[in-house]
């Protein structure tokens, strides 16, 4: 059963989707997605072993879900601003391709996290690729170079998020940096509620407990503008630690400004 966070995101999803006004390929590849239970399982099962085994921030489907939101939205301001994708300039498929690519593999990207941290995002890719095969074959049918492409742009989003694989894709970028974005105090509440605390864990948990709310939209001199709003500095570990590091690495950072602001003091500025 899915949570009503789960449930509210899923209908924000859909109607972020649908504003694009594309076709209706990519709605229904969403709303399979949403309702796939063998994602929903490898979502839970991934933040029970995360939160409740190993002591680290949400990596369930609440996450996965709000990283697939924070990608969209900035998949948007780069199309309003005219920045084409990669498959774009590659001229091997249109917005709707990559779009498609950018959601799957940010709803799948931390799966893997059911075989542990170390490693997750490779594993990630081994547990997404049936997922990914049963749509895209719902989907595109026997389109078999959309298939191909598709899936590996996805697969590539999903083992690249972390920053510590090399990607190519701006499509890639994107995952990597919208899930350096979720970072409110939500992801820890859990965690700290229940007292499942480790070492490695703790400053992650305790600097994401101090970020109030990320923001993004259009920026003033980039496509991309991110905010940081934090109740105190320790949150920019997470910033400077997490998010600045997965920008540093993204294929999307030329295309980034971000902003950090911490109580009333005047913002931080980073890129």
């Amino acid at each position: 059963m899915k949570s009503p966070r789960e449930l509210s995101i899923d209908i924000k999803l859909i109607d972020m989707v649908d504003a694009f006004g594309l076709s209706d390929k990519i709605m229904k590849a969403l709303k399979i997605l949403l309702a796939d239970e063998e994602l929903q399982a490898s979502q839970e099962f991934a933040n029970t072993v995360s939160i409740i085994r190993l002591g680290y921030n949400d990596h369930g489907p609440v996450h996965m879900r709000t990283v697939t939101m924070n990608a969209v939205i900035m998949m948007e301001l780069l199309k309003k601003a005219g920045i084409k994708t990669s498959l774009e300039t590659d001229g091997c498929g249109d917005f709707e391709d990559s779009l498609l690519a950018v959601i799957m593999a940010s709803i799948l990207h931390d799966i893997g996290m059911g075989m542990g941290r170390q490693n997750h995002e490779q594993y990630s890719t081994v547990i997404a690729q049936p997922i990914i095969d049963k749509l895209l074959s719902q989907v595109y049918e026997d389109n078999w170079h959309k298939k191909v492409m598709i899936k590996a742009v996805t697969l590539e989003g999903i083992a690249g998020h972390m920053g510590s694989t090399s990607i190519s894709s701006l499509e890639a970028g994107i995952v990597q940096v919208a899930d350096g974005c979720d970072m409110t105090k939500g992801r820890a509440r859990i965690p700290i509620t229940l007292g499942s605390i480790n070492r490695m864990g703790q400053i992650h948990q305790y600097s994401a407990n101090s970020i109030e709310e990320v923001r993004i939209t259009a920026g003033n001199e980039k496509p991309i503008r991110i905010e940081v709003v934090m109740s105190s500095e320790v949150g920019l570990f997470q910033v400077e630690e997490v998010l600045m590091h997965k920008i540093a690495n993204s294929t999307a950072k030329q295309h980034i400004e971000l902003y950090a602001l911490v109580g009333g003091e005047p913002e931080k500025r980073y890129l």
